[in-house]
C-alpha cells in the first residue's frame, strides 16, 4: 500500500506511525508501541546548566526555517547509531506535510551553521516528535526547550515522543501504556492548537518554568 500525505495524517489520529528499517531501503512499516513515551508539557523538568546556555544566545534558533535539512540532518549516521530509519520515501512525505502546514522544525544555527534541531508532527492540539539531531554540545536540547515553549503557547495538550530513551527521561518524559495513550490523544486530536514560529521575543525558558507543575 502506498502512503500518502492524507493516509499518514489519518494513521496520526489513530497513534500509528511508519519509520524505515534504514537509511537505504525505500520500504517503510506502521508501528503501534504497545508502550508510548510521552513529556508532560507541565512537567517539563529543565536543568539550570541548559537553562544558562539557552540564556547566553549562543545558539540562534528558528522554527521552520530549514525543514528538509533538518529531517536530513536527523538521519546521519551518530555514535552508537550508525543506521537510520529515515529514508527518502520519509523525507519526501513529511516534506510534503510541513508543505501542508502538518509538520514544523526547530532549527540551532551557530554562526549561520546547522548544527542541531528536531521535527515533528502536528494535529489538533497534539505534537508528535519524530526525531532530533545535534552537531554541537546541547543543540538539540536547545531546541527541544524552544520546541516546547513554543506548544505550550500555541495551547498544545500533548507531546508524544513515541519511544523512551533516557535523555528524553532526563527531561521528564514518562512511559504509557497503548491504551492510556489513546485516551489522551483523543482527547487533544480535534482541539485546536497552533504551532508558534515565533515567541514574540518572550523567554522560552521563562514560559516553560511558568507552565511546570509546582508541589
Amino acid at each position: 500500500m502506498e502512503i500518502t500525505p492524507e493516509l499518514l495524517l489519518q494513521a496520526y489520529r489513530i497513534g500509528v506511525f511508519p519509520m524505515g528499517e534504514r537509511r537505504d531501503d525505500p520500504k517503510l512499516y506502521w508501528l503501534d508501541p504497545r508502550l508510548r513515551a510521552v513529556l508532560p508539557l507541565d512537567g517539563f523538568h529543565l536543568p539550570q546548566r541548559l537553562r544558562r546556555t539557552i540564556r547566553t544566545g549562543h545558539f540562534v534558533v528558528s522554527a521552520d526555517t530549514a525543514f528538509a535539512d533538518t529531517v536530513r540532518a536527523c538521519a546521519e549516521p551518530r555514535p552508537g547509531h550508525p543506521e537510520s530509519w529515515i529514508n527518502e520515501p520519509i523525507v519526501d512525505l513529511y516534506t510534503e506535510l510541513h508543505r501542508r502546514g502538518h509538520a514544523h522544525s526547530v532549527e540551532c544555527r551557530v554562526d549561520g551553521r546547522l548544527v542541531g534541531g528536531l521535527y515533528g508532527v502536528s494535529i489538533g492540539a497534539v505534537f508528535f516528535g519524530e526525531s532530533m539531531f545535534s552537531r554541537e554540545r546541547d543543540a538539540s536540547k536547545v531546541a527541544l526547550v524552544h520546541l516546547v515553549a513554543r506548544l505550550i503557547k500555541g495551547g498544545f495538550r500533548l507531546l508524544d515522543c513515541q519511544f523512551m530513551t533516557e535523555h528524553l527521561r532526563s527531561f521528564g518524559a514518562i512511559e504509557i501504556a497503548r491504551e492510556e495513550f489513546r485516551d489522551l490523544l483523543a482527547n487533544a486530536i480535534d482541539r485546536t492548537a497552533r504551532f508558534q514560529r515565533e515567541l514574540g521575543g518572550e523567554d522560552p525558558c521563562a514560559i516553560v518554568q511558568d507552565n511546570t507543575r509546582t508541589s
